[in-house]
């Protein structure tokens, strides 16, 4: 038999009667995204994974459109993402397809449903948003609207619109208690969403819940286990169980059950591993988790944020201005989620350099977006908390519609915010540079100067030189003196 990707690829889905095997499955596959019906395959889903994209047929009929929506919950959920968003706008220009269609409105629903699933998956949650309520408008069953609202929800909270994520998730879940499906059938979306909300309140027990709920959806499905056991981390970073949660994210990424995995669930257990290293002091650590790691398109995932958390904390704040300025000069086209975050070390950054005036913009910016989107508390995890909280009052002063954001952001900080150490002493002490003021905190740590060269990305000469021009500014000759100089200061 002829490879099924080339077949496929030459020819229109419907007319290739050599591959009627994997046109069934296709189809099958399809009406089994929708609850009532049973639940996809997984050797179809593996095998519809590995077929090849066809080209637009000249016009799109049902059956057409089932195929392509098959194919694409394949590779969503078996994590066959290579082709990224490149492979939607071969068929469609907006939310629009590009070639003539004949679609009745359910097919035209279930379409649109898995393209959005595709590009939440691929880490365009924006995408996945609007083709998800595009799918709404065209459900015309109850099982095609449960479906619509899946994507949808898992697209606003990945995308950190937890005011909207969460009546989506209730509406989902009301809608499927209501129909009386089988549980087995439930959609796996609903569920990464309400983790994703509750993630953002810093519910530990409903994410408990919610891990628990995944392993059983599917007990057999490895890539459902995998999700489950992320969430179980997650849970260790908001219990403080730190050093747990290191080891249990370590056989996570570095164990053979990577290999059965989604992408968007790898990423943001990247991130979850790279905080813990920060909750744990151990910032070098942190960063080297995500180093090297690419933001997919949309920024679902910010590495470029999550480096530079890791940066502020070694007091590297010019290098993670470097790293965030493209983010943020593309918020338009930026994943909501990771921007606040973005905004509030750019804030910190900005007020170490001596620009305050960009410091409390950028603050006032975070905090305004904070508000609108949704309480969330995540991003003030491992944000150096004195500072925080002092950028924060200035902005609630320059606009005080912001104080009751501001307020509840108190209780977050005492809750999750870096530890005073990780702070850099306070910037009255005379003549220091920022960088010195940053090696000045982590002289108070008792790390050797090896350890804080390392910590800095740089040489162990250059520590001495400047832990030299530090002691020669507060007139001291040793550590400890300048250790009990910059106490007293502080």
């Amino acid at each position: 038999m002829a490879d099924p990707g080339e077949a496929i690829r030459r020819a229109h889905p419907l007319n290739v009667e050599p591959h009627d095997t994997l046109r069934a499955a296709a189809l099958l596959t399809a009406s089994r995204l929708l609850p009532g019906s049973g639940v996809p395959e997984p050797r179809h889903l593996a095998l519809l994974a590995e077929t090849e994209a066809f080209d637009p047929p000249r016009r799109w009929t049902d059956d057409s459109a089932r195929i392509l929506s098959a194919l694409l919950v394949a590779r969503a959920r078996r994590d066959a993402l290579g082709d990224g968003i490149a492979l939607i706008a071969r068929y469609f220009d907006g939310t629009h397809l590009n070639r003539p269609a004949g679609l009745s409105p359910g097919a035209r629903s279930e379409l649109l449903s898995s393209v959005g699933e595709y590009l939440c998956a691929v880490g365009s949650p924006q995408s996945g948003v609007r083709f998800g309520e595009e799918a709404q408008l065209f459900a015309d069953t109850d099982a095609l609207r449960y479906r619509a609202l899946a994507v949808s929800s898992f697209g606003l909270a990945l995308n950190g619109e937890n005011e909207r994520a969460a009546p989506t998730v209730r509406a989902a879940t009301d809608l499927f208690v209501e129909a009386g499906w089988d549980p087995r059938e439930g959609s796996f979306l609903i569920l990464l969403a309400d983790c994703l909300v509750s993630a953002a309140r810093m519910d530990h027990d409903r994410l408990s819940a919610i891990s628990g709920e995944l392993a059983a959806l599917a007990p057999d499905d490895p890539y459902l286990d995998y999700a489950s056991l992320a969430t179980e981390v997650m849970c260790r970073l908001i219990r403080r169980e730190f050093a747990d949660g290191i080891a249990a994210s370590w056989q996570l990424l570095h164990g053979s059950r990577r290999h059965s995995s989604q992408r968007v669930v790898r990423h943001l257990l990247m991130c979850i591993r790279s905080d813990l290293f920060l909750a744990h002091d151990q910032p070098a650590d942190g960063l080297a988790v995500v180093a090297t790691a690419l933001s997919p398109d949309g920024h679902g995932t910010c590495f470029a944020t999550q480096r530079a958390i890791a940066l502020l904390l070694l007091g590297r704040e010019r290098e993670a201005l470097l790293e965030t300025d493209a983010c943020a000069a593309s918020e338009d086209d930026h994943c909501l989620r990771t921007l606040p975050r973005l905004m509030l070390l750019r804030a910190i950054a900005f007020r170490r350099i001596g620009q305050e005036r960009r410091a409390r913009q950028s603050m006032a910016s975070a905090l305004m977006l904070i508000s609108r989107t949704g309480s969330s508390r995540t991003p003030f995890i491992m944000i150096p908390a004195a500072e925080c909280a002092d950028l924060v009052e200035a902005a609630a002063e320059d606009h005080p519609e912001l104080a009751g954001t501001a307020a509840s952001i108190r209780d977050a900080l005492l809750q999750l915010a870096a530890r005073p150490h990780a702070v850099p002493p306070a910037r009255d002490v005379p003549g220091l540079t920022p960088t010195e003021h940053a090696l000045a905190a982590l002289l108070a740590t008792g790390s050797s100067l090896a350890q804080i060269a390392r910590e800095r990305g740089v040489s162990v000469n250059t520590v001495k030189s400047q832990v030299r021009s530090i002691y020669v500014k507060l007139g001291v000759s040793t550590r400890a003196q300048a250790v009990a100089h910059l106490s007293a200061d502080a």
